[in-house]
């Protein structure tokens, strides 16, 4: 059972230099300790999940146009967070109006190949 994921829980990416915020709205309609709750819906780019800084991911065009200019030395681009789908609950156990609630061991596929993980949940009350 991992923890409920509630507004201002920090994620990171493995290719982003930087762990970010995460922000939900209260369209589940689940308040948690620290705010909304988030859903596996919760996955927009630049609302939900904001960039993690750079990104060095190959699959990245801008960061594949960059390297192409320095001769093939891996020159990081920036992010722009791009779901291939929503999150993924490990435990989907609670439901609510958006579907399965995030908790601490869901992850995010991007697109440019990174697995975005959360890194602290916001909260530490509610075990989902």
């Amino acid at each position: 059972m991992g923890m409920g994921v509630c507004l201002g829980g920090i994620a990171m990416c493995p290719f982003g230099v930087a762990p970010t915020p995460l922000t939900f709205l209260p369209a589940s309609m689940v308040m948690g300790a620290a705010g909304p709750m988030g859903s596996c819906a919760d996955c927009v780019p630049f609302m939900n999940v904001v960039p993690f800084g750079v990104c060095s991911s190959v699959l990245n065009p801008t960061t594949a146009a960059l390297t192409a200019a320095a001769l093939g030395v891996l020159t990081p681009g920036p992010c722009i967070p791009t779901p291939a789908g929503m999150w993924v609950p490990m435990k989907p156990t609670v439901m609510s109006k958006m579907g399965p609630m995030l908790n601490s061991d869901s992850m995010l596929i991007c697109a440019y190949g990174g697995v975005i993980k959360i890194n602290m949940p916001a909260q530490f009350m509610v075990m989902i």
